[in-house]
């Protein structure tokens, strides 16, 4: 079969060459020097044309196929968000529900509604900023729940409008961090200060907290390898902003401070 394409391509082309030879004699013969020479015009204009038209859809390709290949990418990211949250909310759930705490139906609730956004809306391009909103409000009442709601968490926001359209899931890792590397190396006075601002021109989000430097240390030589939750933002940022976000981080003894601001003009 291939042989056979191969040689009616090159018929194909040993037919077009005859037909133009036979053209230019012809007008030759004729002694028709204007039209021989827009003959010659037109000829050699088609194959550039033809060039230019054979580029462009070269680039095409090219072009949806990188965008297929960051789609994809990140795809992967967003379902590396927040596994083990899912699995230490279970854990607690189930620590509720032995103990038949009233708080049981709660818990399930928001838990639910969180799966819901990541497996549906967190496979969307964009989301509203009022349902992004909820959920960091679950995520944040279902760690209060988890901690007994002795935790001072403050949640600044300023919203030109909820129905905005931004990413979804993209400030889920810093808030998740917070309690990881914050909340969970202390047992008292935890705070957590995230301040989220959003309008047309720009989205700035900041999340500080206190930690304890000793339990952190610990906890890091416990568990090897860290820090994937914030290389996933930062790709995930660098994939969707390029050249149009900041990350700003100020760390001190016994505070740790992440600032990120996105230019959306």
């Amino acid at each position: 079969m291939q042989n056979q394409h191969l040689a009616r391509k090159i018929l194909k082309i040993i037919t077009a060459v005859c037909i133009y030879g036979a053209a230019l004699y012809w007008f030759y013969q004729l002694g028709q020097t204007d039209l021989l020479v827009v003959f010659l015009t037109i000829s050699l204009m088609v194959p550039i044309v033809f060039l230019i038209n054979d580029r462009f859809k070269q680039q095409q390709i090219i072009d949806q196929l990188h965008q297929e290949t960051l789609t994809a990418e990140l795809n992967l990211l967003k379902s590396q968000i927040n596994p083990h949250f899912f699995f230490n909310t279970l854990n607690n759930l189930y620590g509720l529900a032995v103990n038949k705490s009233d708080l049981t139906q709660d818990v399930i609730y928001k838990l639910s509604q969180m799966m819901r956004f990541t497996i549906y809306d967190g496979r969307k391009d964009t989301v509203s900023v009022q349902d992004e909103i909820a959920y960091l409000e679950n995520f944040i009442e279902l760690n209060q729940i988890r901690h007994n709601n002795t935790l001072d968490i403050e949640f600044i926001k300023n919203i030109e409008d909820i129905e905005q359209r931004i990413p979804p899931l993209l400030f889920i890792n810093l808030l998740e961090n917070a309690f990881k590397h914050g909340v969970d190396t202390q047992t008292q006075h935890q705070t957590i200060s995230f301040n989220l601002t959003t309008n047309k021109s720009a989205i700035s989000f900041e999340i500080s907290n206190n930690f304890n430097q000793q339990v952190l240390q610990q906890n890091k030589k416990k568990r090897g390898s860290g820090g994937l939750g914030i290389e996933n933002l930062e790709r995930r940022l660098a994939l969707l902003f390029p050249d149009k976000h900041s990350y700003q981080i100020t760390s001190t003894d016994d505070t740790y401070t992440v600032l990120v601001t996105i230019n959306l003009t």
